[in-house]
Parts: C-alpha cells; structure tokens; sequence
C-alpha cells in the first residue's frame, strides 16, 4: 500500500467537513488535519488530527505558523483559506520543506481580494457584470442609488472585501416599520446608510449597522441593482497553469437544485481561470441582470457546495489534491450528463470534540 497522503485545512467553513469525507473516499489513504479558531468547529472532529489554531495571529506570524505546522506534521498538500494571499506569497517556503500549497497564485488571490478590483479585471477578460458603484461618501451612494433606481432596479450594497454574504443589504427608501420586526429582513435605509458613512462608519462596530465596518474604519462598498435568482455557481479545477479541466455549474431557485453544463456559464469561466491562471479550485457565480447571466462573484478557493458534484460522480477535491502531487486525472467531468439530476439540502448532525476543561476551550497564541 502506498503511502499515506497528509492534507491539511486550515480554518475554513464547516461545510468543508465534506471535503474532507471526498478525500477519505480517495483510492489512496489519506490523513487530514485540520485546524481552525473554533474549538467547536465539526472540522476538527471530522479530521484525523484537529487542533485549535492560535488565535488573533497577524498574517506574517501566521505564515509562520503554518511553515511550522507543515515541518512539523510532513504536510504533503495545504489547503489555505485564512490569510490565503499571505501563504501563497510565501509559496517558496513552503517547496523548500515539501508542502505544496492547494490554492492559485498569489496575483489571482489579491484581485479577486477586492470586489472592486475583480469586477474590474472581469470585464478585461470580456465577461458580463452587473452595473457596480464603488461607494466611500454620502454622494457617491445618493447618486449610485438614483442611477439604479431611475433604470428601475432595487439597489444593494456589500463590502468590497469579505466572503459568505457578510454586509449584504438591500437599500430602501421606506422607514423603519413594525412590519419588519417578523421574518429574515436585510434592507436599510438609503439615508441611515448615507448618515453612517458621514461619520466614517463609528457607529457601525465590527458586525452592527449595516456591516460598514468597525469604529473610525473608512469604509469600501459596492452599489449595484439587486439581482433575484435563478443562481448558478460554477465550480472549476484547472491544473497548475490554469488551464481547467473540470467546469460544471450549480443551479439554485428556491430549494431546488441541479446541475448545467451550458455554455453561456462554463465558456466565460474557463476563459476567466485561463486569464488568470487560476490553479486549483475556483469558483465563479452567475445571476441574470436584464435576463442575461452576469458574474456576481469570484471565488479563489473551493466553493462550501463543491461537495454537491459527488452526485455527478465528481470528486473534485481527490482531484485537486493529486494534481498537487503532480500527477494528472483524466477524463474528469469528460462527456458528463446532468439532465435530470435535481436535489434539495437538509441539515444534519455533526460531532464535535469533547471539552477539555470545563467551559470553552481558550486558545493560546503559541503553535499548537
């Protein structure tokens, strides 16, 4: 039997446990650790080896974490969602001791780090956005929402930076009624928003107001038409020169989910990753602006639903894993028929690792 292949993520979604269950079902054995901020994270029950990471590292300090961890363990293949772009810049340290880092390069990782700076190299490689403000002043954002609301869309605004709809607000003129105290509600209204960003965004802290940032932060939005489903998130996996080799779209309305492989989503995607050589496992989504599909977002890193494309017989992370080995799938996605294939997602149970003291485990700063 050959030798086991050592994987490691560090702190990342818990929806990445089905990452790791892909890669148990790999022909080969492999060891998973995993790390994260968490104690309680399902991550570290579903490794082989899970360990709270040090918390509040600097990204410097945590690259020099991460060198250690790797020496330490042998890490064959490191999978970096936090501080991604700092690891990746230290891509060099990590051959030196024989870890291959699992992520694109360095250059793809900073543009699509700013929502901004993506949009705007997305349309260099000749894909449809929707219409986009940069917004830091109460004029900037009266006047993105007048444009919007004059061609006769909802305008929203998100952060340019950040992941998982973090910040997310639907913008609206209405005030604050009894009417929304029941159900899920993201809207704000425009002028608060204009107030907030008068003064910087110091009442906003860390996770208040409308996610403008923490105290005396300047803050960094984006304005643009509020753009309803139908979604479709394109996973994709391309060798180390970015060249894909698997792209297969997921579709979203409502509870119901399926699969495409149509041309108007997986063409632009191919040619965005051939653009910037974006190694590993991408991802790019799409909703429609005026019927047609715009890119509404850039993932540098695998998607949380990558794992649904095991119903295509697809195991795109034991994929991308041995392409990092330096060898080479075939007919992965080749030929592939999705018609048909429709689903729906439920919750489940997932352990955690016992308590090690009473209370909350504390998190130390020094390696684990």
């Amino acid at each position: 039997m050959s030798a086991p292949v050592r994987v490691w993520l560090n702190r990342t979604y818990a929806e990445n446990i089905f990452f790791i269950e892909q890669l148990r079902a790999a022909p080969r054995p492999v060891v998973v650790h995993a790390t994260h901020g968490d104690p309680d994270s399902p991550l570290l029950a579903a490794a082989d080896h899970g360990t709270p990471e040090p918390a509040d590292l600097p990204a410097d300090g945590y690259v020099d974490y991460a060198l250690d961890y790797c020496a330490r363990h042998s890490i064959d293949v490191f999978v970096p969602q936090l501080h991604q772009l700092a690891i990746a810049l230290a891509r060099p340290a990590f051959e030196a001791i024989g870890t291959t880092l699992l992520c694109p390069p360095a250059t793809a990782i900073a543009t699509y780090a700013s929502k901004a700076d993506g949009y705007a190299a997305i349309a260099a490689a000749g894909l449809p956005t929707p219409p986009w403000w940069r917004v830091r002043t109460p004029g900037e954002l009266l006047d993105a929402v007048d444009r919007i609301e004059d061609a006769g869309h909802t305008a929203c605004l998100k952060p340019t930076t950040g992941a998982g709809g973090a910040g997310f607000r639907v913008l609206t003129r209405k005030p604050y009624g009894a009417g929304r105290l029941t159900g899920w509600d993201h809207r704000v209204q425009v002028e608060q928003v204009a107030t907030a960003l008068a003064e910087g965004g110091a009442d906003g802290g860390a996770d208040g107001g409308a996610g403008l940032g923490p105290e005396h932060e300047p803050v960094d939005l984006l304005v643009m038409p509020y753009l309803d489903g139908p979604e479709v998130s394109v996973d994709c996996l391309a060798d180390r020169d970015g060249t894909p080799l698997t792209t297969v779209g997921r579709t979203k309305e409502g509870r119901r989910r399926g699969f495409t492989t149509e041309d108007r989503y997986l063409e632009p995607v191919q040619r965005l990753v051939r653009a910037s050589r974006m190694a590993y496992l991408s991802n790019v989504q799409f909703r429609r602006f005026d019927g047609q599909p715009v890119v509404i977002d850039v993932n540098t890193r695998p998607a949380a639903g990558l794992h649904q494309l095991r119903l295509c017989g697809l195991n795109l992370p034991w994929d991308a894993v041995r392409l990092a080995l330096g060898e080479r799938p075939e007919g992965a996605g080749a030929g592939l028929d999705v018609r048909g294939l429709e689903y729906t997602l439920v919750s489940g149970v997932q352990p955690v690792l016992p308590r090690r003291a009473p209370g909350r485990v504390s998190l130390v700063r020094a390696r684990a």
